[in-house]
């Protein structure tokens, strides 16, 4: 019997070995392609995810470049006024020679333009119908939205901003109100200024966007483009449609790691003995890679990349980190808030390089003055922000704040140039356990805000009084609806109006007192602008209509005089309440006149002049108040649309000087040529009187005649002065 024929072990090791070497490459091989196409896709999301991230960055930063001149008081006046060379060198060609924009208009209320700009030149302001049609919607969502914020205390100008088509193009559009910076200049209701910036997204736009995120050959493909690349991310508007493309080379970094590493694979294969081992190493190599490429992309993600320093997206993260942090057992984190002074002058005087060297240097010096427990944060332009980790007290960080100001005061080499820059700090301290990051940062933001307002250069504390203006509002808007509705404080005074002899009253003028149980007695303009802001205008009103109404049918003056607010003349029904509460009272019309300032005019609402004619067809006469102290017209004097001037006491105090004699005069002049009445307030002296009454006043009020009374102590004043009057003690 023969015996087996067994292969030698070594050929059965070569099998093994030669089947566990195959059977590796094989997992090798099908790991690598799911690698490679892992990492290639994970990668062109990224990619993706970083223009989509610089589109929006990029209108962001439209956005921001447009509200440095649209919130302005200068901006707003020189619309109203049609200004356009200071709307050339402030809202047009200024915008498209500091900031690229390449198309600016300003329209006013009625959607008519006021100014427009093209590609750098100020052209023909019907320029803009050329563009109306892409323009209107987004005009209508802004002034729908700032509708809907009307009458919210405090809040931001709206804003609305996205990708639009003009001329075929792809552009970022930002559209935003012109309001004022302070309160020296109102913004009257219905005057809504618009200020519309246009930049194409252009070979320029693309670079930018290609240089911060590291895109290799980005371009601009238009809309049609045919076969589009992996690597392109469409530019939509806001209703999905599609203006153009951005496309780049894709970075493939698991197929450039394959291709760099064949040649060592192919001799890799020839040496059985060595494959695992050679496939493994640039397998670690690999990964390696792959590593430091999403390390990378995960620090461009949240950081900065002009400073190194935390973006706001991990400066957001880190806060709330810290609050959780400390929360356990009780300790507090410090927020610091801080800005440069004087970026915006560098920048414009030493340009952009200067102006990013000084970001680089302060970001340096603030991340010397801190522990590395802390964090610094830039939130974008010279804004910094500082989380103080397990602040001690308050007086720890206000030393910190000290020596951050000390830091930031010494001089600055920006290329070749010494400069010497200052910075505004607004401190906030974590109160608690329960502390909102939101909270701690609208806080430190407010302390900031005080500190620019002081002076600059300085820091301030968050204090919760900075807090109680809004915290007031809201408590007299509650006490105000209580009084009105019966919780008493609330009572109108009645000032005398004198003929030209100073000695017969022909009227009085009605003023309205509120003695607070808790602040005590509270101007008129202070609770009746809470009225306006808080939509009580028609509330309060209404209760001053009613208490006039009943005065007048208790006493037998020729009139009385109520002062109304512009926002109820453009309430179309006020006519029929006020006529209505005549009517019940058995009060004829013409003894009252209603008291209007010039803004109500100026206004030229269709409903506040159908309002005025109604009342005075109705025998309600008008007199316009404090006349000459606004933006006065003689339009609607010769339109015969009031029955009397009220000369404001500014003026009648300047009664003996030439110049305020002229001024008067003219006035009361002025008055005579368009056959109204006209009635002097503020009358003090007896000089003020002799002097109006030379001039051919008619009618005068002021403390030298009387003082404004209640109902009942009017039937006090001698009987030459009052005329006949009942018994207004009930």
């Amino acid at each position: 019997m023969s015996k087996p024929r067994y292969k030698p072990l070594t050929s059965q090791v070569t099998l093994i070995v030669l089947a566990l070497a195959a059977f590796t490459l094989a997992m090798v091989a099908a790991f690598g392609t799911f690698a490679t196409l892992s990492t290639d896709r994970g990668s062109l999301d990224k990619q993706k995810t970083f223009v989509a991230t610089g589109i929006a960055d990029e209108i962001a930063e439209l956005v921001r470049e447009q509200a440095s001149v649209t919130v302005w008081d200068a901006a707003l006046l020189a619309s109203r006024e049609g200004d356009q060379r200071w709307l050339e060198e402030n809202l047009g060609a200024w915008l498209h020679e500091y900031y690229g924009i390449d198309r600016v208009y300003v329209i006013d209320a009625a959607g008519r333009p006021v100014h427009a700009m093209r590609d750098g030149e100020t052209v023909e302001p019907a320029a803009f119908e050329d563009d109306r049609l892409s323009v209107a919607p987004w005009v209508a969502d802004l002034r729908a939205l700032a509708r809907e914020r009307a009458g919210v205390t405090e809040a931001e100008p709206p804003v609305v901003s996205g990708l639009v088509s003009f001329d075929g193009r792809p552009a970022m559009l930002s559209a935003q109100p012109i309001v004022p910076d302070t309160d020296r200049v109102a913004l009257e209701a219905g005057e809504d200024y618009v200020h519309i910036a246009v930049q194409f997204v252009d070979a320029t736009v693309v670079d930018r966007i290609a240089d911060k995120y590291l895109l290799t050959g980005a371009h601009l493909l238009p809309q049609s483009a045919a076969g589009l690349p992996q690597a392109a991310v469409p530019l939509s508007d806001a209703h999905g449609a599609i203006l153009g493309h951005i496309a780049w080379e894709e970075d493939r970094p698991g197929t450039a790691l394959v291709l760099r590493s064949s040649p060592a694979l192919v001799a890799g294969g020839l040496l059985a003995a060595g494959v695992l081992w050679f496939l493994l190493r640039h397998l670690r190599r690999a990964a390696g890679e792959l590593q430091r490429s999403q390390d990378q992309a995960q620090y461009l993600a949240f950081h900065d990349t002009l400073t190194g320093l935390p973006n706001r997206a991990l400066f957001e993260d880190r806060l709330k980190r810290a609050l959780q942090a400390v929360a356990r057992d009780n300790r507090r984190v410090g927020l610091i808030y801080m800005d440069l002074d004087r970026f915006k002058t560098i920048n414009d005087t030493l340009g952009h390089p200067a102006g990013d060297e000084l970001v680089r240097q302060t970001a340096g010096r603030l991340e010397k003055s801190i522990r590395h427990v802390d964090t610094v944060a830039r939130l974008g332009g010279d804004e910094f922000a500082i989380i103080v980790f397990d602040v001690k007290d308050v007086a720890t960080a206000q030393d910190l704040c000290q020596r951050l100001l000390a830091e930031i005061g010494k001089p600055f080499d920006l290329l070749g140039d010494q400069v010497f820059v200052g910075a505004s700090i607004g401190l906030a301290i974590s109160s608690g356990a329960d502390t909102d990051p939101g909270d701690l940062l609208r806080k430190a933001d407010i302390a900031l805000y005080e500190a620019k307002k002081n002076g600059r250069g300085r820091y301030e504390v968050f204090a919760g009084d900075m807090d109680d203006l809004l915290t007031r509002k809201r408590m007299i808007e509650s006490d105000l609806r209580a009084a009105l509705s019966g919780g008493g404080g609330m009572k109108l005074v009645y000032q005398p109006v004198f003929g030209a002899n100073g000695r017969t009253m022909l009227g009085v003028e009605a003023l309205i007192r509120w003695d607070h149980p808790l602040h005590g007695v509270l101007s008129p303009a202070h609770f009746v602008s809470i009225a306006d802001e808080r939509g009580m205008t028609n509330l309060l009103g209404d209760w001053v209509l009613g208490e006039v109404v009943d005065f007048a049918a208790r006493a037998d003056l020729p009139w009385v005089a109520v002062n109304v607010s512009p926002l109820q003349l453009r309430d179309t029904a006020y006519v029929e309440r006020t006529l209505g509460v005549l009517s019940e009272a058995g009060v004829s019309p013409r003894r009252i006149q209603m008291e209007i300032v010039e803004s109500a005019l100026i206004e030229n609402s269709s409903d506040t002049t159908t309002v005025l004619s109604a009342l005075r067809e109705a025998g309600i006469r008008v007199a316009l108040d404090d006349f000459g102290t606004g933006y006065s017209s003689i339009g609607y004097l010769q339109r015969r649309m009031v029955d009397k001037l009220k000369i404001d006491r500014s003026f009648v105090r300047m009664l003996g000087g030439s110049e305020g004699n002229a001024i008067v005069k003219a006035i009361i002049d002025l008055a005579a040529a368009l056959n109204v009445t006209v009635t002097a307030e503020g009358v003090e002296t007896e000089q003020q009187r002799d002097l109006l009454l030379a001039m051919g006043c008619d009618e005068m009020q002021g403390f030298l005649l009387s003082p404004a009374l209640e109902a009942r102590d009017l039937v006090r004043l001698p009987p030459t002065a009052r005329g006949p009057l009942r018994d207004l003690t009930g």
